[in-house]
């Protein structure tokens, strides 16, 4: 099934994404990443929100891949703490990341969209759309990736509970692999803890999921065990969009 790092991209025909996704069911994540290594090469690409618990996939990636691509997108509202922390993350293990940003001035868009408080927003889909959705559609039509693996987990929501390990991604027109989709937050605390990995400096602060600053967007977890309790608080959202084939607008 896989071939050669410097070999050409293997065909979309060659891979059987159900037989695939049932061969990694119970497979570690190092299995996975070493499978899409092999497979994929210099066509794989990550992306990263350098969030709370960011580093457990870097790192797993970056020990099979040290010069694998790390796509930030910087939307003009990330937390200055999250924009620290991939640069210390970037200098310490010499991470290749490439940083793409929303075309709009960030105070720029706030005012012409009518969001009187930055704190807020009034229109949070059509933030997402114009200032991440947009950001990571180019990153990814300027990268063309054979292959693109996400962080994402079955344990976090009902749309990611119904992905599998490995899938086509019509919308970024690429393989999407899903290394810690079957891994639950104690697995993820453990691995960082037994690598001494960092976390998101806001972890510590209550914030288990991390996206940008807006506090319609990004709050400290409550105490009901959801980890991604704090993202869009009130809101029937679950996700920005970039994890599904439609991209924003749920």
């Amino acid at each position: 099934m896989s071939t050669s790092i410097d070999s050409p991209t293997p065909a979309i025909g060659r891979i059987d994404p159900e037989s695939i996704s049932q061969r990694f069911a119970a497979s570690a994540p190092s299995d996975i990443i070493r499978w899409a290594v092999d497979t994929f090469g210099d066509g794989l690409l990550m992306t990263s929100s350098f969030g709370a618990e960011s580093m457990c996939l870097i790192h797993l990636l970056t020990r099979a891949k040290p010069d694998v691509r790390i796509v930030l997108v910087n939307t003009g509202y990330l937390f200055h703490q999250t924009l620290i922390f991939m640069e210390e993350m970037r200098r310490r293990y010499g991470l290749n990341v490439l940083e793409y940003h929303s075309h709009h001035d960030p105070l720029v868009y706030l005012t012409v969209h009518g969001e009187t408080d930055p704190r807020i927003r009034r229109d949070v889909e059509g933030c997402c759309r114009d200032n991440k959705n947009e950001v990571f559609d180019r990153a990814m039509r300027e990268l063309a990736p054979a292959a693109w693996v996400r962080g994402v987990r079955a344990d976090q929501s009902a749309t990611r509970s119904r992905m599998q390990v490995v899938q086509w991604n019509t919308r970024v027109n690429a393989w999407a692999i899903s290394p810690l989709l079957n891994w639950n937050h104690r697995q993820i605390f453990e691995y960082m803890k037994y690598h001494n990995l960092p976390f998101h400096p806001l972890w510590q602060q209550g914030y288990t999921s991390i996206g940008c600053n807006p506090e319609t967007c990004t709050r400290p977890t409550a105490t009901d065990g959801d980890p991604r309790g704090g993202r869009w608080g009130g809101l029937d959202k679950k996700e920005c969009g970039i994890h599904l084939d439609q991209g924003a607008g749920i």
